[in-house]
């Protein structure tokens, strides 16, 4: 079975960038201002920090629900390559069908609503018409019948759809990672994490526990409701704009740390960053997961002061143990030094955007 992508790089007007995350990184930001820069002050700690999943500014990637950028067709493509190099990275254990159904849905309306030059869904009944035009995708099926689909619902939709998303099952009192596709997670593991729940899935994390930041988020989203996402940020750091940082592939990607050099420190190095959105699904009443991933590199950060000011002092002041976390303690130094030549010390305004 497939989905065999259909992609001139000269359509759709010349929107969606012709672009590598591996090989020969082609990846890069066309409006570095439209990057979703994590920090809306100059110190960082984790916290549940949810806030409503609503339409934003407009021109960025908060205007839609789901983002469709320019980036669309080739995460596709690398996310095609990663699947079939290791089928592992897209589980759903039996239960959670359902859920994948309820996922397809929230996915497919969202984007024949918000981009209608682009996708469109067309429903009679349970037989539903989907075309995708960026991937030159066009699928009748009927909704709830696994055999009309080439894939099961749930990696049907993933193989469209930009993020790494898992499906949280409710029962026991807490949630349960019982469905995930991980292509562009930063160094965890879907087929590590299946089936555990939420506390065994945030082990590593140090610090938030003692804080209690899991307990808290754990209530939080317990409560959720059906039509009330909320969302978040995460971040880490990537050498070279590699999608598929994944444990199983370390060997590949983790010697790439010992390159940073402050001659190549604003090429290479990239600013990676979650925006995570969750959504109660209305038949399962499983929680979906949207763990979208967005990159760009120092040397496009810095061309914003604002982000370049807060970034230097958010890597300067982190706590160790959190720069360890998050994989960049070897070069944490060296960033700290090159960020440094672009903090002037003068004030930051409060909040995510660049002042102008």
């Amino acid at each position: 079975m497939s989905l065999d992508f259909k992609f001139a790089p000269d359509d759709f007007g010349g929107f969606f960038r012709d672009e590598t995350f591996r090989d020969t990184f082609t990846y890069r930001n066309s409006d570095p201002r439209r990057f979703p820069f994590p920090f809306d002050r100059d110190d960082y700690m984790y916290s549940v920090n949810m806030e409503p999943h609503v339409p934003g500014r407009k021109g960025t990637a908060f205007e839609h629900m789901l983002d469709v950028d320019e980036h669309y067709i080739a995460e596709m493509i690398d996310r095609a390559k990663v699947l079939a190099e290791d089928p592992l990275r897209c589980q759903s254990l039996p239960h959670m069908t359902l859920a994948g159904w309820d996922t397809l849905e929230l996915i497919m309306e969202a984007k024949a609503r918000d981009y209608p030059q682009w996708f469109s869904l067309t429903k009679d009944g349970n037989r539903w018409h989907w075309v995708n035009r960026p991937l030159g995708i066009e699928q009748s099926f009927t909704f709830l019948d696994e055999s009309t689909l080439p894939y099961p619902p749930f990696e049907y939709i993933m193989r469209q759809t930009q993020g790494d998303w898992t499906l949280q099952d409710e029962r026991d009192g807490t949630l349960w990672m019982d469905a995930g596709i991980a292509t562009s997670q930063a160094d965890w593991s879907v087929d590590f994490d299946v089936g555990m729940n939420f506390h065994e899935w945030h082990a590593p994390v140090p610090l938030a526990h003692e804080k209690g930041v899991f307990d808290r988020a754990l209530k939080f989203l317990l409560k959720l409701q059906h039509g009330a996402p909320v969302r978040r940020f995460n971040w880490t750091m990537t050498v070279n704009p590699l999608l598929d940082t994944a444990p199983e592939t370390y060997p590949k990607w983790g010697p790439s740390k010992t390159t940073i050099t402050q001659e190549n420190m604003g090429k290479k190095q990239h600013l990676r960053v979650e925006l995570q959105s969750l959504y109660r699904l209305p038949r399962s009443n499983a929680i979906a997961f949207d763990i979208r991933c967005y990159l760009c590199s120092f040397e496009q950060i810095v061309t914003v002061p604002k982000w370049a000011r807060r970034l230097h002092r958010v890597i300067r002041d982190l706590p160790v143990e959190l720069a360890t976390y998050k994989g960049f303690i070897r070069n944490r130094d060296a960033m700290v030094e090159w960020l440094s030549q672009y903090d002037d010390g003068a004030p930051t305004s409060p909040g995510w955007f660049p002042d102008d």
